[in-house]
């Protein structure tokens, strides 16, 4: 893939991450929801930590901001290091199949270190009310900033039949997690990998002069 082409598909996640996201948080107040099919929601919420909402501060004995910190300033490190590979790559005119694997990778890590980085001092808060796009009073500062996810697939959302042991009655969802574009790409690019392992990683066959 030529460099120009991975410039253009790393800009066209940037965009459609970007502007969906701003959308949404000037859109929906927290929580709110808006039902496209009956498998399918636009659902906001704001992931303070990492993947799957999780937190640095559930794991080790640190406050939640300090863990958010660690957290952002260990993206902006993982951003960098993505974009060397892909530099790299690049450069040596690696197979297409790789290229566009960490192009997407790269495309999405920096979508969202995007809100972790600027998102707090770019809208005020959205509890209750809809956010405001460079509003006068900002929810945080710098490096604290929350990531906009809001696509939703509940396929299946119902209970587990009564005469199941430990289950019986418990709410049953499948697919639970709440996740935005630059998440939908990490995800692509990481696949593209796992299943074309040997495609994106085999040399490249030699031309003939």
């Amino acid at each position: 893939m030529q460099p120009k082409k991975s410039l253009l598909l790393v800009v066209a996640i940037l965009l459609i991450d970007q502007i969906s996201k701003i959308y949404v948080k000037t859109n929906f107040q927290l929580e709110e929801s808006v039902t496209v099919f009956s498998w399918f929601k636009i659902y906001f919420i704001e992931n303070e930590g990492a993947a799957w909402g999780t937190k640095l501060s559930d794991l080790l004995p640190l406050s939640e901001r300090m863990a958010k910190l660690i957290l952002t300033l260990f993206r902006i490190l993982a951003i960098a290091g993505i974009g060397y590979w892909l530099w790299d790559i690049l450069k040596k005119n690696a197979n297409t199949t790789l290229v566009t694997a960490v192009s997407l990778i790269f495309a999405g890590a920096v979508g969202n270190i995007i809100d972790s980085l600027f998102y707090g001092l770019l809208f005020d808060h959205s509890y209750g009310q809809v956010a405001t796009f460079l509003a006068g009073e900002h929810y945080d500062g710098l490096f604290y900033g929350k990531v906009v996810d809001m696509l939703y697939f509940p396929m299946i959302d119902s209970q587990w039949p009564e005469w199941m042991p430990g289950l019986g009655g418990d709410r049953f969802r499948f697919f639970a997690p709440v996740f935005n574009i630059a998440d939908t790409a990490i995800s692509t690019g990481v696949g593209i990998l796992l299943v074309f392992n040997k495609r994106a990683f085999g040399k490249k066959p030699a031309q003939n002069a």
